[in-house]
Parts: structure tokens; sequence; C-alpha cells
């Protein structure tokens, strides 16, 4: 059965929540819906967190990233719920997500948030 894009991220133990440790999660899979215009808007998505107890399952980051392909949403605004989402569900450390996105209108935007715990 294949996969189906989803909301629910899978949390982990961190195999080492005694020691500062960074994870760098990466993909240029990211893509949404321009809310003003309908087109496709298309991204690469970098977060880098260190883990306290728990860690993100990484079929269910990508599932939740895909998740955003029919939404219509602005480039700002995806890339500050990817970072509530994941502090919710994994209280890090520290969290930052960096979102670099493809030209539209002659312009390429890079957006990046930012969690300290």
């Amino acid at each position: 059965m294949p996969s189906e894009p989803s909301k629910d991220l899978i949390v982990l133990e961190n195999p080492k929540p005694d020691r500062d440790y960074e994870i760098r999660c990466e993909t240029p899979e990211l893509t949404c819906l321009c809310p003003v215009t309908g087109q496709p808007d298309f991204a690469t998505v970098i977060i880098t967190y260190i883990p306290n107890e728990l860690i993100v399952e990484l079929k269910s980051l990508k599932l939740y990233l895909w998740s955003f392909r029919d939404e219509g949403v602005h480039h700002e605004g995806v890339t500050n719920r990817i970072l509530d989402d994941l502090v919710s569900a994994l209280s890090p450390r520290s969290m930052t997500v960096v979102t670099n996105w493809l030209v539209r209108g002659g312009i390429a935007t890079t957006v990046t948030a930012t969690h300290e715990s």
C-alpha cells in the first residue's frame, strides 16, 4: 500500500539524551501552493536540532512535509508551522528550520525560524 501524507510526527527515544549533538535533516522536496495564485512553490527545507529526550522518526517527517503539498500557505507561514510542530512534538534543546524557496516573481526567498529552549 502506498504511503499517504500525514500531519502525524512519530517520535523515538533519543539514544544519547545526556549528550548535546546535532541532527540535520534536509530535503529538496517541500512543496505547497501559493495562497494568492494557487501556483506550486518548491523549497529545500533544512531542519537542524539538538535533541533532548526525543528525536523524530524520519519516514514520519517525510510524510509530514508531504502533507503541505496541497495547502495554500505563505513561505513564512509554512516555515514557522514546521518549527512549531516539531518543537511541540520533540521539545528539543534548540532547533532551526530553514526553507530555501525557488524563484517566484524574480525573487528567491530564504526563511529561517529558530527555537532556543
